[in-house]
């Protein structure tokens, strides 16, 4: 298997992975999201995923969003593919043992080109996100293309965009600190046994439990992202039964804690790239 080809497993593992509470799984669906569209979507990046093993990040990125919300219909994957590009890249760059050190060389060596793929990559998919930090209105990655010249006057790799965010939106976060929380839970899944859909959905729980969720808190406030985290800390070794109470709750309220599915699905895949198998 190659990189992407993993990148496109941890797209499925992730969405199999049951319980996980707030999210599609593979017994649950959400309104106005289908279990069915998440594998189209992850059908749909292939291209992008294939891309990033050894073209630019950034239009590897915008090929991925734009083929997953082409065969999704909506924004299914568009945190996990933020995440994916750039570990595609360092996984076909390392010396076979994917690391944190990878990872940050690709988003070090990031172009200004990367950045306007970047915001390009939001004409393909409604993603929900913060305003822009006070200063940054032009910045903005709800304008999408409208936002390439104010990067392009800057002078903004990619990386220095995800700087801007990084304290209010945990995807960033890991971009700009070498993924940590990635590492961290793809040691978990590693550690773990049984099939891996599974150790997703607990690791998932576990992420769950570390941090509030941004997109919780982008929806719903700091509050909300807060009470979420505590429930998921609370359930750490709970049974499945407990865990499904919980995840239908946040269903029933709309609380979609995607910004962990996000990190999930990057962690499976540092997962795989480090020897964790489907096969029995």
């Amino acid at each position: 298997m190659t990189p992407s080809d993993r990148a496109q497993l941890a797209l499925l593992l992730e969405v199999a992975g049951e319980p996980k509470p707030g999210n599609v799984d593979r017994r649950r669906d959400v309104p106005g999201l289908r279990f069915e569209q998440f594998l189209a979507g992850a059908v749909g990046a292939r291209e992008g995923l294939e891309l990033a093993e050894s073209g630019p990040v950034g239009d590897a990125l915008e090929t991925a969003v734009a083929g997953m919300a082409d065969a999704s219909g909506t924004n299914t994957q568009f945190g996990c593919l933020l995440l994916l590009t750039p570990l595609v890249r360092a996984a076909c760059a390392s010396d076979g043992d994917l690391a944190r050190e990878d990872a940050t060389a690709v988003v070090e060596a990031t172009t200004v080109d990367d950045a306007a793929a970047f915001y390009r990559a939001f004409e393909h998919a409604d993603v929900a996100v913060r305003d822009p930090p006070e200063g940054v209105d032009d910045l903005d990655v709800r304008r999408g293309a409208d936002a390439v010249p104010a990067v392009r006057e800057r002078g903004l790799a990619l990386s220095d965009v995800m700087e801007l965010s990084a304290d209010r939106d945990a995807n960033a976060r890991e971009w700009v600190e070498g993924f940590p929380r990635v590492f961290r839970a793809a040691a978990r899944v590693e550690a773990g046994d049984g099939p891996v859909a599974d150790r997703a959905a607990e690791a998932f729980l576990a992420l769950l439990a570390e941090a509030p969720d941004t997109l919780v808190a982008t929806q719903h406030g700091e509050a909300v992202a807060e009470e979420v985290r505590e429930r998921a800390l609370d359930l750490q070794d709970a049974d499945a039964d407990r865990v499904r109470e919980f995840a239908a709750d946040l269903v029933d309220r709309g609380v979609n804690p995607g910004t962990t599915a996000d990190l999930t699905a990057a962690a499976l895949f540092v997962a795989l790239e480090r020897g964790v198998t489907v096969r029995a």
